[in-house]
């Protein structure tokens, strides 16, 4: 996040411990010892409510004032096969009283609801980590259906583990007798107790909890207490209980955050709320034509609730007709977009093209997922660079802008759209998963802050030919953008021709001229390359001979892995791209300034391969294509190599 470092040695630390004294704590002697960060996973199956669970848990560490960062990490299938390994959903939390940038390489703690959440997550807790498990799901069934020949629980398997045997199932349903409620029901309500149970460790708030669970549950009243009385226990357990003998404080963010009114945000909803804004400081009507797809169907989810601020979403038929649809409402006078994954911008892109040569002004939103096809829908990855660079038939260049936080997500959402209409082209706005879901505090900006976006339509004739006659030129180029004129259909005497066949310079009439085709092509490119975008900035406080050059969401990873180096008295300076098409005008002139230049990647190496091609520079791939973000320590490492190389 964009905040003041309050410890740039924070994100070098796996989370340091300064132990206070005993404390009574609601009238129990426990001892207290506080942390300056903690990273926790709640891991179990895809029906056992741990996205749920983590994201109460996060909202009411951000009402806490914590700096936080979250990685939800969930299955494709809507209820994937229960106690398999595939079937696992977990949800990490990092929160820390200083600025913080990543969800954490690896928990301090795991929540584990059954053998396959804690067979599939075992390996990334450290040594010395806790596990908290529910140890009424390790029956044999259960522990041979993900190859557990005998318990790990007691065959001295997870010795170096600070390990809490919690019966989770056997006390919730002890906890709900008085609810009258099946077994089956009653055991459903087993994520609130762990939720009860980590608050009480880490001294959480338990309001907001409560009165969500009421609100969620408002038409189920005796459900929504069932719920509350699991939550209740769970804390409970927590301050009776001899096993956890520690609870945990980690103070507020006090100093990594400006001053101003901050909400938790994912970056979904950020880009939802960035797009309402857009079309509010342009005074148009914002529309949006999408087909659901995992993981953009959100915006379209969110974008519906908000038709008094005139937002219109039309759910499509598929992606085809979602763009159309789009397409259109941008030549009839509104704030067009279109939401999307990566398989659907394959299926829009012949329309892509046909916004190109309208020159209509229309936003892209690719939230990308790993591939091909169908590939890895809840997986996060940045394989769609190249696409969304080339990927159209003929010379159609679009702008390609790239938020790098979850709040983020709000600030591209504004800049996509002032390119948008500024330069009458369709742009593409690169988010993906790992920032869609994950959330981080995000401070909300003063209606004063945001850019004035208004555009003019055309409202008469902008030519006079040589008999002196008035008349519209679709395609006569204001000097300074090349932006074609946007005229509303119905305009009187604006009447002009469209459609995706070659446009004579100036008249938009059809023509197969070679020189006019040759014109177009370049002048369509030239408005691209000539798009104004702000320069890039470079932190290199201590003269470094290496950059690292990131772009999007590697920008957590790399700039934790930065702080890393820096603590440990390594010089390396560090550039992040927001615009990717047309690249800063000065990127060639930093990019010549450094022996070495070092481009980590979740894909194969896209944005290197770009840069070597335009800059000529020796620009070296480190990639990653698992599904899954870079880990500061892993990135951290590969950069010292590079610098001692």
């Amino acid at each position: 996040m964009t905040s003041q470092v309050s410890s740039e040695a924070g994100e070098a630390l796996l989370g340091e411990q300064r132990s206070a004294p005993a404390t009574a704590h609601h009238g129990t002697e426990k001892e207290v010892r506080r942390l300056d960060r903690v990273i926790i996973r709640f891991a179990g199956d895809s029906g056992d409510g741990m996205q749920l669970t983590g994201d109460r848990f996060t909202s009411e560490t951000a009402s806490f004032g914590n700096d936080l960062s979250t990685l939800p990490n969930f299955p494709a299938e809507i209820r994937a096969p229960a106690g398999t390994l595939p079937g696992v959903s977990s949800f990490q939390l990092h929160f820390a009283d200083h600025d913080i940038l990543t969800p954490g390489d690896a928990p301090n703690v795991l929540v584990a609801m059954n053998p396959a959440a804690l067979k599939a997550n075992i390996g990334d807790v450290p040594r010395g980590g806790e596990i908290i498990v529910n140890t009424d799901e390790f029956a044999k069934r259960a522990m041979a259906k993900v190859g557990y020949a005998t318990s790990p629980l007691e065959d001295g398997s997870l010795d170096a583990y600070h390990v809490h045997p919690v019966p989770l199932t056997t006390l919730t349903i002890e906890a709900l007798k008085e609810f009258g409620l099946s077994r089956k029901e009653a055991e459903r309500s087993k994520n609130m107790f762990a939720l009860g149970l980590l608050s009480w460790m880490y001294h959480r708030p338990t309001e907001g909890t409560e009165k969500f669970l009421r609100q969620k549950f408002a038409k189920k009243p005796q459900i929504a207490e069932a719920n509350v009385a699991a939550f209740r226990a769970g804390w409970n357990f927590g301050e009776t209980t001899e096993d956890f003998a520690v609870s945990y404080e980690v103070a507020p963010a006090t100093r990594a955050f400006p001053t101003g009114t901050y909400r938790n945000i994912s970056g979904n909803l950020a880009l939802s709320y960035g797009l309402i804004a857009a079309g509010r400081q342009a005074d148009l009507p914002l529309y949006l034509g999408s087909y659901p797809i995992t993981p953009a169907s959100d915006i379209l989810h969110e974008l519906s609730k908000h038709k008094n601020f005139g937002v219109r979403t039309f759910q499509a038929e598929d992606e085809i007709a979602g763009i159309g649809a789009a397409l259109g409402a941008a030549f009839g006078g509104s704030l067009a977009v279109t939401t999307t994954s990566g398989p659907g911008v394959a299926l829009k892109s012949e329309t892509i093209g046909l916004a190109v040569s309208l020159e209509l002004p229309l936003l892209i939103i690719d939230i990308q997922r790993g591939g091909p096809s169908t590939g890895l829908p809840t997986k996060t990855e940045q394989a769609d660079l190249l696409q969304a660079m080339y990927g159209r038939n003929g010379e159609a260049p679009v702008p390609i802008v790239a938020p790098r936080t979850p709040g983020d997500c709000f600030d591209a959402a504004l800049e996509a759209a002032r390119i948008a209409l500024t330069y009458r082209t369709p742009v593409f706005l690169l988010s993906d998963g790992y920032l869609a879901n994950g959330s981080e505090p995000w401070r909300v900006p003063d209606v004063e802050e945001l850019p004035d976006l208004r555009t003019q339509f055309a409202t008469g004739p902008n030519h006079t030919l040589d008999d002196g006659t008035e008349v519209f030129w679709p395609y006569k180029r204001n000097p300074e953008t090349l932006a074609r004129p946007w005229a509303v259909p119905g305009t009187p005497g604006l009447e002009h021709r469209i459609g995706g066949i070659e446009k004579q310079d100036g008249t938009g009439n059809i023509s197969y001229d070679p020189a006019n085709h040759e014109f177009m092509v370049r002048t369509r490119q030239a408005k691209i390359d000539g798009i104004d975008v702000p320069d890039i900035e470079v932190d290199d406080p201590d003269g470094a001979s290496t950059l690292v050059l990131g772009w999007g969401s590697t920008y957590g990873p790399i700039t934790a892995a930065v702080r890393r180096l820096r603590v440990a008295g390594k010089p390396i300076a560090q550039a992040h791209l927001r615009h990717l098409n047309p690249f800063p005008k000065n990127l060639g002139e930093v990019l010549k300034r450094y022996e070495k230049v070092v481009v980590p990647e979740m894909n194969l190496g896209q944005l290197s391969t770009l840069v070597r091609a335009k800059y000529l520079v020796d620009a070296r791939s480190h990639t990653q294509v698992n599904g899954m973000p870079f880990k500061a320590e892993q990135l951290a490492a590969v950069l010292k190599e590079a610098i001692d190389a």
